[in-house]
């Protein structure tokens, strides 16, 4: 029987993405799939090439034929300088659902022992969609103008203003997308993350729009919660909660909080998923003051690789991936230094976790 590899375009991104990346691939190639690379550059080395581009339309190409990408973390100026290229993916691909894990690893010194928690934030609208004025800027101006003759509530005519767009269409999908997830990943419940009783309107829509998904789905428990007190719960009480969906920017904070529970962002993968790709990727960004130093915890990365492995139907490899990382993790000792005490000196490389669970894999 002649295997066929999985075409996968692979992005190092920059900072740590390189040494991340490349410690990637090795477990993902050492757990028994097979793959083709196609290795394509975005964000500083892109920008920095001959097209000066940060997100060339070839990258987007590769992806569009693949169907499925790993991405290595990208660095963006806070402010300043390109757009997000994560946020750019995102918009051009239509990966409207980002999926973050976050499960306690027995072993994690810091972490609570009981957090399994699935945040899915839908990504296509929200304050991150980019709709924003300058202060002083001419559409800035005249939009305020526009409040103060009919809101009666008018804004300082210095003000900066982002807009929160919220449709029923984006949040039918990506309530949809999540009670077939729960399905598949053996979930029961799933929470609507919200702000109805302020933003009435927007979140109002998300929450009445996500109750009537759930009225659909009456095989998974639905409940909401406004994401001030599930913030609250969710570092109390992680265990009442199964899968959390959230508009763009409820869910990029709530994902890193449920993050720190269970360890850090070097434990946190994460996935996007549209109707046509499948982008995987690390929750955390590029840390570039460690770049090249083989420092940075290669994990989240490399359980995001279990996430793409199970996406490609690799079920076997994708379980074989994880139990080495579990192990490592339960027996503490080539871990690196987020994972270890405080200055332990025992604290090993990212290649050296790299080298670890490769022996794992290959050897038993």
């Amino acid at each position: 029987m002649i295997t066929v590899p999985h075409r996968v375009t692979v992005i190092p991104g920059d900072g740590t993405g390189p040494e991340l990346t490349t410690a990637t691939l090795r477990v993902l190639v050492a757990s028994g799939a097979e793959f083709e690379w196609d290795v394509q550059q975005v964000g500083l080395a892109s920008a920095a090439g001959p097209l000066g581009i940060a997100l060339p339309e070839d990258v987007l190409e590769s992806i569009r034929q693949r169907g499925v990408a790993m991405k290595g973390p990208v660095s963006t100026a806070a402010g300043t300088g390109f757009r997000s290229v994560n946020v750019e993916l995102r918009r051009a691909l239509d990966l409207f659902a980002q999926v973050r894990p976050c499960r306690s690893f027995p072993g994690v010194q810091r972490a609570r022992p009981d957090v399994d928690v699935i945040v899915i934030r839908e990504t296509t609208e929200d304050l991150y969609a980019g709709v924003e004025y300058e202060a002083g800027s001419t559409h800035g101006r005249a939009l305020l103008d526009w409040l103060a003759a009919h809101d009666q509530r008018p804004l300082a005519a210095d003000s900066a203003l982002s807009i929160k767009p919220i449709s029923a269409r984006a949040t039918r999908r990506i309530f949809e997308f999540a009670f077939e997830y729960a399905r598949q990943q053996g979930r029961q419940k799933v929470t609507a993350v919200h702000k109805a009783t302020v933003m009435k309107f927007t979140d109002g829509l998300f929450l009445h729009t996500a109750a009537e998904v759930a009225n659909g789905n009456p095989d998974i428990e639905f409940d909401d919660c406004a994401v001030d007190t599930l913030a609250l719960r969710l570092v109390r009480q992680p265990e009442d909660f199964d899968i959390l969906v959230a508009p763009n920017l409820y869910g990029d904070i709530l994902s890193d909080l449920a993050a720190a529970l269970v360890g850090g962002v070097g434990l946190a993968p994460g996935a996007n998923y549209g109707e046509r790709a499948a982008l995987f990727e690390a929750a955390h960004g590029s840390a570039p003051k460690y770049a090249g130093k083989n420092k940075a915890n290669p994990m989240a990365m490399m359980l995001s690789g279990v996430m793409m492995l199970r996406h490609l139907g690799e079920t076997d490899a994708a379980d074989r991936l994880d139990a080495a990382i579990a192990a490592l993790i339960a027996e503490g000792e080539q871990l690196t230094y987020d994972l270890k005490p405080e200055g332990d000196p025992t604290a090993v490389g990212t290649n050296e976790v790299a080298d670890a669970i490769v022996a794992r894999l290959t050897h038993g």
